[in-house]
């Protein structure tokens, strides 16, 4: 986000900017999409684009109506540049699909709602899916969680960009409570010990997944460290 205009990001050009409306693991109430619709029109809005972490951004105002257009939607900042959680990317899991397992949806926002404002290195994506088919695209996420019949499975340090990362694997067979608390560890322990702007792929190349398995998993009473497999 730009210091100037609070809530909006810069575009290429110079002049215009664009604005991410938080929508907490996709999901959108139907007033929302009628304000945004309302916004579009009134400001003449040129590009409404979905993004890959389950969001709309609004592209294309002038800097001296977006304050004028939070007010008109009423909805809060998705962060785009911060580094915090961005976003939970969530599959429908059980609450839809028929190949759901596991409630990733219901799972997905409450890791937003706890953790959304906590301060890290570095932006922060959680991908959660219901199933092994990983929809929320969990291996490639910093914080990945998906479900089975036996509970969850959680990845630590993927990353979906130009160094591409398969996140490690944590830990197998968690109840929802333990994967909750499993993320707020992690979290926890990359804010103590990463580096400014060191997205966690980076992080797990450089300090290795047996720090993280001394200094976060041993302290984990859920977590047999037996049962993990080496880096």
């Amino acid at each position: 986000m730009t210091e100037d205009v609070p809530g909006a990001i810069l575009q290429r050009d110079g002049t215009s900017y664009a604005i991410v409306p938080r929508t907490p693991s996709g999901v959108v109430k139907p007033e929302e999409l009628e304000r945004i619709a309302h916004v579009a029109r009134k400001y003449r809005i040129p590009v409404i684009k979905m993004t890959s972490g389950q969001r709309m951004v609004l592209v294309g105002m002038k800097r001296e109506e977006i304050p004028a257009i939070w007010k008109d939607l009423g909805m809060t900042v998705g962060q785009a540049t911060a580094p915090c959680v961005h976003y939970v990317q969530a599959c429908p899991g059980t609450e839809t699909c028929k190949y759901g397992v596991q409630d990733s949806l219901g799972l997905g926002l409450e890791i937003e709602r706890m953790y959304l404002e906590l301060d890290l290195p570095a932006k922060v994506k959680i991908g959660v899916s219901g199933c092994p088919r990983c929809c929320g695209e969990s291996y490639v996420r910093d914080i990945g969680i998906f479900g089975s019949r036996k509970g969850w499975t959680l990845l630590f340090g993927g990353n979906s960009a130009g160094r591409p990362r398969i996140g490690n694997l944590v830990a197998r067979d968690l109840s929802r409570e333990d994967a909750i608390d499993l993320t707020r560890r992690l979290l926890e322990y990359y804010r103590d010990h990463g580096k400014p702007r060191e997205r966690t792929a980076r992080f797990m190349e450089r300090v290795g997944f047996e720090a993280i398995k001394s200094d976060v998993l041993r302290y984990a009473p859920y977590i047999r460290l037996d049962d993990i497999p080496p880096e």
